[in-house]
């Protein structure tokens, strides 16, 4: 079957989205959860749904890594609310990269991209390190590939078709600039907010007593966790059509503080905001992810150092995490440049097992089962 053949019957309810007649479509739709925002898209890159298809098979498509066995896909797994389960993801030669792979759901609503990327104000500009860094390598293309990794769509007649209709103003469409663009959409497509949450905020079902009880601790006085997860994607960088002002906050959690000493260090290539400013006080720095669908979203962390949300709510009830042996060891319950936030909190095992029942409330079984984000190649 051909690639627009296996397009077919991958609508929202399972029907079909692009007419076998009219493959190629201009037009683009919001579908936005209740309440959410409409988002904010570059001019130079306009959504569009034959645009949003493209890159979703290009998202899952190995062809695009520079050995042919790696697919962006491969590091953001649909059924783990697209993060992968690792610790820290491998890449198409065998290297790790240096922290965790975040989720793409709801990244059009981020006004940074990555842990610690305060340059990196789109997914176009994010885009580039996974598809073109050297260390580590992610996807593999390099300046000895990348007219082999080209040359794969330009051989492929279903892709001549489809980018030349996408981007009809070009005469050589099939190029990383195109791909990058096409990725980018579909990304910016991919949508998450239906989770038992927002029906309870709909009145559409209630909360059990210990998710109630765990909403308000999350959003009250004792756990006050709504300081870093308050907005409606459930963290504190957001930007949006229409808005103001736009907060660009990383936070020192207390995870680390090797050696005990007044520099706060973090382990050595993972140091946060820090690595790119220079200044101390940015050090073990990171930016606070969406906490949607976080029940499947294990390793935490920048790092994934955090096995489990019981555990990534003790080191907050603690203050910082207290690292007894190894070459990471210290307190970081003492570390100087923790935020103001990360303070002794007084939880019972009661309380913290009614916040972790309260996290579980904003899985979204959606977003893990519509085919219209699925693997089209399945």
């Amino acid at each position: 079957m051909s690639l627009l053949g296996l397009l077919a019957g991958c609508g929202d309810s399972g029907t079909t989205i692009v007419d076998p007649g009219l493959q190629y479509s201009s037009e683009w739709s919001w579908k936005l959860p209740p309440n959410f925002p409409v988002p904010v898209v570059p001019d130079e890159n306009p959504m569009s749904e034959s645009k949003f298809q493209l890159g979703r098979t290009l998202f899952y498509d190995i062809r695009l890594s520079g050995n042919g066995t790696y697919a962006c896909a491969s590091c953001h797994l649909q059924s783990l609310a697209f993060t992968d389960g690792l610790v820290l993801s491998e890449g198409a030669t065998g290297q790790n990269t240096a922290r965790n792979a975040p989720s793409i759901a709801n990244t059009v609503y981020h006004p940074t991209l990555t842990w610690i990327g305060p340059g990196s104000h789109s997914l176009e500009q994010q885009m580039q390190t996974p598809l073109f860094a050297e260390n580590p390598v992610e996807m593999g293309v390099n300046d000895s590939n990348r007219g082999t990794v080209l040359q794969r769509f330009r051989d492929d007649p279903d892709y001549v078709t489809w980018f030349a209709e996408v981007f009809y103003d070009e005469s050589d469409p099939i190029n990383f600039t195109n791909i990058i663009k096409a990725i980018s959409t579909f990304q910016r497509g991919v949508l998450t907010g239906n989770s038992k949450f927002e029906r309870y905020q709909r009145g559409e079902v209630v909360l059990s007593a210990s998710e109630e009880r765990g909403r308000l601790l999350f959003n009250g006085e004792t756990a006050e966790c709504f300081h870093c997860h308050g907005s409606f994607n459930f963290n504190d960088q957001v930007t949006y059509l229409g808005v103001r002002t736009v907060d660009i906050l990383f936070h020192n959690t207390g995870l680390y503080n090797v050696g005990d000493t007044t520099q706060g260090l973090y382990p050595e290539g993972n140091q946060g905001l820090y690595e790119s400013t220079g200044r101390p006080q940015d050090m073990g720095a990171f930016r606070a992810p969406s906490l949607y669908n976080v029940e499947l979203t294990a390793p935490y962390m920048h790092d994934g150092s955090v096995a489990t949300l019981e555990e990534a709510l003790d080191n907050y009830a603690a203050g910082g995490r207290h690292i007894v042996s190894g070459p990471n060891a210290g307190d970081g319950r003492n570390n100087p440049y923790k935020s103001d936030l990360i303070t002794l909190i007084n939880l019972s095992e009661q309380d913290k097992a009614d916040i972790v029942a309260f996290l579980k409330t904003l899985t979204d079984y959606d977003l893990i089962s519509n085919p219209r984000y699925a693997d089209p190649f399945q």
